[in-house]
């Protein structure tokens, strides 16, 4: 007889949640972490920290959380939430849908820089797992035979180009044309269409990071399509 093993993961998703305890409720705490992690960056999260932030002490906030991680699951989670879902279209086109998704997350992680150095946790919240659906249900009505791989192309580009943006775009102050220029006899391509991003107009400083994302999507979709058809 053969016996299956099930492996439990124990997450702040998979615990029921406590009932607000005084005044302190999750949904304030989630706020208030986020708000945190917007001012300081992960590395300033603690919990201590946080429990001064919201008033209360360490023993109140431990009612509603039990660790760290806990706490980032949650505010990442709530950065998910930004993510308006898009309107299917009556005619069953893909590619608008898809594309306001996708725009829409990159867009959120943007407006939280620090949520690019913690995409390596599981996204399981409510938030990430209801436009992880949409996107899944949008690619399977399309016609795509596994939805998975397409999702995961188009979710990891998304995730990929926020961590590089927000990783690079203090560095890429430096002027890297100019050193790859004195370099175009052995970096030819590189010195004639650029490696970094150089700052836009300063009324959008960032204008070139979202052209380029907005074309590298675009030959995304378009391949995604021509596979579709085949």
């Amino acid at each position: 007889m053969r016996t299956t093993y099930y492996l439990f993961v124990d997450t702040v998703w998979s615990r029921p949640q406590k009932a607000p305890r005084q005044t302190l409720t999750l949904e304030r705490i989630v706020a208030e972490a986020v708000a945190l992690l917007d001012d300081e960056g992960v590395g300033r999260l603690t919990m201590r920290r946080l429990a001064e932030r919201l008033d209360t002490g360490s023993t109140t906030l431990y009612w509603h959380v039990k660790t760290k991680d806990d706490v980032l699951d949650l505010a990442l989670d709530a950065v998910f939430g930004d993510v308006r879902l898009p309107d299917r279209r009556p005619d069953g086109g893909w590619h608008e849908p898809v594309r306001a998704l996708i725009k829409g997350w990159r867009a959120a992680l943007l407006r939280h820089p620090w949520s690019a150095t913690i995409l390596d946790r599981p996204l399981m919240g409510p938030n990430a797992l209801e436009r992880t659906e949409f996107l899944y249900e949008t690619l399977a009505a399309a016609g795509f035979a596994t939805p998975k791989a397409a999702a995961y192309s188009l979710s990891n580009y998304v995730m990929g180009s926020v961590i590089m943006q927000v990783t690079l775009q203090d560095r890429d102050r430096e002027d890297t044309g100019a050193f790859l220029r004195e370099r175009a006899g052995r970096y030819p391509a590189l010195a004639e269409h650029g490696l970094g991003f150089s700052p836009g107009p300063a009324s959008d400083p960032f204008a070139e990071w979202d052209a380029t994302f907005d074309e590298g999507l675009g030959y995304l979709l378009a391949g995604m399509e021509q596979a579709r058809r085949t």
